[in-house]
């Protein structure tokens, strides 16, 4: 599969690990007040491929958390990172270590990546990490009506992505119906942060297999158009990539950062339990 990769545009963009924030009490969908570690910081024991589900949290952050807190630059942090970008420590203790981007979260506004346990135990809280940003107006010839984002060209190309009928056949682990998407619908633009898979509904959960999903595992989506923001929409096929934990509010769950949307049902979802990031990352990038 060709893409037109030699014509993006390679950017640094740089944000501070952001200190958590809250310490609040979080009320989940049952009426159940709880103080739980929730997002920013250095998560040490929460990383890609670990499973979403489980852990006493909210909106959890595997690895490191990173922000701008002037809002022009955070917004650019956000939006010109793409999942599997380089990351590289460029002040403190870690200097020059090297992760890869794993996906936004809205709201928080934090950009995630991944390390190594020895470079988490080298990291501080407002080190800084330049991304080398690139994929935004990542296109596949021949399928103008699929818009692609915040995806590293060389990771989507790592995938076993079959044409079949003029369609997309993309390996993915889980579908999900589009009654379960929650926080998120109707922002403005999917090329920043995520949405959540609404996991109150437990039996539900369970009975689809989302309760098995993992961080960086790819999805899609059912009837969800992410084209001009993110809205239901009969036929329309959606790929994201798991980015943040379960959580227990009302609305919330598993976070999804979009990386390929159609308004036509032109992307097809192949069940594959191994599709992800974890997996691709090493064959982009040996890591």
């Amino acid at each position: 599969m060709k893409t037109n990769k030699e014509k993006l545009v390679m950017q640094s963009v740089q944000g501070k690990i952001h200190h958590p924030s809250g310490g609040f009490y979080r009320i989940s969908s049952d009426g159940d007040p709880r103080i739980l570690p929730a997002t920013g910081g250095i998560t040490y024991n929460v990383k890609v491929g670990d499973c979403a589900f489980g852990f006493e949290w909210d909106h959890v952050e595997p690895g490191v958390s990173i922000r701008n807190e002037d809002r022009q630059e955070s917004d650019a942090l956000m939006t010109l990172s793409c999942i599997g970008n380089e990351a590289r420590v460029v002040s403190g203790d870690a200097k020059n270590e090297k992760g890869y981007v794993t996906g936004m979260h809205g709201g928080i506004e934090h950009v995630l990546i991944n390390f190594e346990d020895s470079v988490l135990e080298k990291l501080a809280v407002n080190d800084q990490i330049l991304i080398k940003s690139w994929g935004q107006g990542l296109k596949i010839p021949g399928y103008d009506d699929i818009k692609i984002m915040s995806i590293d060209p060389n990771v989507l190309e790592s995938v076993d992505i079959k044409e079949e009928n003029g369609k997309l056949c993309f390996p993915v682990v889980a579908k999900v119906p589009a009654y379960l998407m929650g926080s998120g619908i109707g922002s403005a633009s999917a090329y920043t942060g995520d949405y959540d898979i609404m996991t109150s509904d437990k039996e539900e959960i369970k009975r689809l297999g989302l309760d098995k999903l993992k961080f960086g595992d790819f999805v899609l989506l059912e009837d969800c158009d992410n084209s001009f923001g993110r809205t239901y929409l009969k036929g329309a096929v959606t790929i994201g990539v798991v980015v943040h934990s379960d959580c227990i509010k009302a609305g919330h769950g598993p976070g999804v950062t979009t990386i390929m949307t159609c308004k036509k049902s032109l992307i097809s979802g192949i069940i594959d339990d191994s599709s992800n990031l974890k997996k691709y990352m090493k064959i982009a990038y040996g890591k």
